[in-house]
């Protein structure tokens, strides 16, 4: 017998349960809350608030077109290509989610359904900072116009060495800045590019040399709704009294003139870093010369790993015509092991990448850097209509290639240098003449204490900047530490020359002017030091040691009330100095001031018992106080 059923019953069989209603509350709260209110709030860089039913409600569509696109959230990364945290790119289920809400009308739901409402720490998310840094005054942004990149110099001003655990950055003016970076110039050199001090200076992209060997290790970078990066345990930075922090900012016209005056919040920890990471990175600018119209135009780099190491975070960068950026590592075996491929680039979301967990490279593997560009018309982001010649440079209207991997290297902490001098070596290969290669071997070998190597590194880094003056101090510290103090002296002084702000190279020119027993000289130069830095002990300690051995000069030399007079300025430095007391004793007492010596010797003798000479001298200075007309035995 054939059964006829209803045509209702018929769909009942085939749907046997009514499709849920997507509603705001219950199903896209959970994903704008986690993916979209962090930027999209007051204060924030979204251009609308993502909060209530109704700001998302207005913009339901817009929403819909710009996940499916996944040009929001952005998140550049192809899946399957490296494994990140806090990856923002929204699932294959959740863009149909939303996009089916939108379709339906965008219904409410119920309230009682939806994820609990983010809470944003007013000010300081990680709470006040320990110390915080300002930039020293606001830059004027233009209302319309292209990106503009500009570096903030500030300070430390530390009373001394401290060490990081974390940094937050406040841009000043969440609207307009699109995302930072601050580097770490321990020798200040970036200051030099200030046409006036505070501020700052043009810029997408800068080198900073450092004048001893202290890799770049951390990413310390800033973008809308990310949240502060606290490094592991026992991988904190070191931060000195004399170092800049350069904040690297990158702007973006809103429509109306604005003022940008960012900050940096530091947070210390009394726990010194036990584990030191290395930046390393691969790059072919040299090989950036794309001509008008070129669709595809390749750049690779290839570095051969020299020890075992495991990689901690990636960062891809390249300016407006970058398309396919790519880096894996081809292990020893053969095996290649993806590390970041971005399928899509865009500048204005570029990202440090951190892993989920370190991704291990044994010695041997080679990491690959392969990135495309577009110079065609057909390049939405090719900010050149009609498309012109591009070349590799550090400006905005250039174009850069460049793969940074945060590594740490197994094996004790000195590997660092090894892996130093792999980099290093490296580029020489593709630049025979490059200034930074041959400054870091040179600043790599004074390191390990082989000035006679360093020398000729660091004559070729002069020879290509011959006015740049963290080569010239360093090249003038190698030459000390060889020996040669006249040649050191005419660096230092040229150093000084080209930029007479540089304590460092001034520092040393005082140390080299001690070494040829130019006291006087050497004394103006290290007393400047302490005007430009205060709490520099080190300066400090070698004034009051020139003031000693200039005085004991002056006194042999019968100069006597020159010498009492740099013996009681050293002692300003050297309170507890027996022997010093002692000498101040033994000047007064030719000068025949045996009311003064006598105090100088015991104190001498408090400090230093076993000081033979202060107590002989102190018994002769008190018995010519009580003979008159005896002159003792002063020695």
């Amino acid at each position: 017998m054939r059964w006829v059923l209803p045509f209702a019953a018929l769909v009942a069989a085939a749907w046997p349960g009514k499709a849920e209603v997507i509603t705001f509350y219950k199903h896209i709260t959970p994903i704008v809350y986690r993916s979209c209110t962090p930027c999209h709030r007051p204060g924030e860089a979204g251009p609308f608030a993502l909060l209530t039913y109704e700001d998302v409600k207005k913009h339901a569509l817009q929403i819909a077109g710009v996940t499916k696109r996944r040009y929001m959230p952005p998140w550049l990364p192809e899946p399957g290509h490296g494994d990140f945290q806090d990856e923002q790119r929204l699932s294959d289920a959740q863009i149909q989610t939303i996009e089916r809400w939108a379709r339906e009308g965008a219904p409410a739901g119920d309230p009682a359904d939806a994820a609990p409402v983010p809470k944003f720490a007013p000010g300081w998310q990680l709470g006040t900072p320990d110390l915080v840094l300002q930039a020293p005054r606001p830059y004027p942004l233009r209302a319309d116009g292209s990106d503009e990149y500009w570096n903030f110099v500030l300070p430390l001003k530390l009373a001394g060495t401290r060490w990081v655990k974390a940094i937050e950055i406040r841009p000043g003016n969440a609207r307009a800045v699109h995302h930072a970076n601050v580097l770490i110039d321990r020798s200040r050199s970036a200051r030099t590019q200030e046409k006036t001090p505070g501020a700052g200076f043009s810029g997408m992209d800068l080198n900073i040399e450092a004048d001893t060997f202290d890799p770049d290790s951390h990413f310390l970078f800033w973008k809308p709704g990310g949240t502060p990066w606290e490094e592991p345990d026992g991988m904190a930075w070191r931060a000195d009294p004399t170092t800049d922090l350069i904040l690297n900012v990158h702007m973006q016209p809103t429509g109306k003139p604005e003022m940008v005056q960012p900050s940096i919040g530091l947070y210390f920890t009394d726990h010194p870093g036990t584990k030191f990471p290395m930046l390393v990175q691969l790059e072919h600018d040299g090989a950036l010369d794309i001509a008008a119209g070129t669709r595809d135009f390749p750049i690779s780099d290839d570095f051969t790993v020299p020890m075992d190491m495991d990689v901690l975070a990636v960062y891809p960068h390249a300016h407006y015509l970058g398309r396919l950026l790519e880096g894996y590592a081809t292990l020893p075996d053969g095996s290649r092991k993806w590390l970041i491929r971005i399928p899509d680039w865009d500048v204005n979301w570029q990202a440090v990448y951190r892993f989920t967990a370190p991704v291990f490279l044994p010695k041997g593997s080679v990491v690959a850097m392969r990135f495309h560009y577009d110079n065609s018309e057909e390049n939405p982001r090719n900010p050149n209509h009609p498309a012109r010649r591009v070349r590799g440079g550090n400006q905005a209207t250039d174009e850069m290639g460049h793969l940074w991997l945060q590594v740490l290297p197994r094996g004790a902490e000195d590997r660092r240098m090894d892996l130093q001098e792999a980099i290093m070596r490296h580029r020489l290969d593709k630049y025979p003449g490059d200034f930074s290669a041959h400054f870091n071997l040179g600043a790599l070998q004074l390191a390990r204490g082989n000035a006679a190597e360093a020398i000729p590194y660091l004559r070729s880094a002069v020879e290509a900047r011959p006015e740049q003056p963290v080569a010239l101090n360093t090249l003038g510290a190698a030459l000390l530490s060889a020996g040669n103090a006249n040649d050191a002296t005419a660096m230092f002084e040229r150093a000084l020359r080209s930029d007479a702000r540089y304590t460092n190279a001034r520092y040393n020119l005082a140390n080299a002017l001690a070494e040829r027993q130019q006291w006087e000289q050497a004394a103006g130069q290290f007393r400047q030091v302490l005007t430009e830095s205060p709490d520099d002990a080190g300066a400090r300690e070698h004034l009051a040691e020139v003031l000693r051995l200039w005085g004991n000069e002056m006194a042999a030399a019968g100069r006597l009330e020159d010498a009492a007079s740099h013996l009681r300025e050293c002692l300003r430095f050297r309170e507890n100095d027996a022997a010093l007391h002692s000498d101040l004793g033994t000047v007064l007492a030719r000068l025949g001031r045996f009311r003064e010596a006598v105090p100088e010797f015991e104190t001498a003798v408090r400090l230093d018992p076993r000081l033979d000479t202060a107590r002989n001298n102190l018994r002769a200075a008190r018995a010519r106080l009580e003979q008159s007309g005896e002159r003792g035995a002063i020695r």
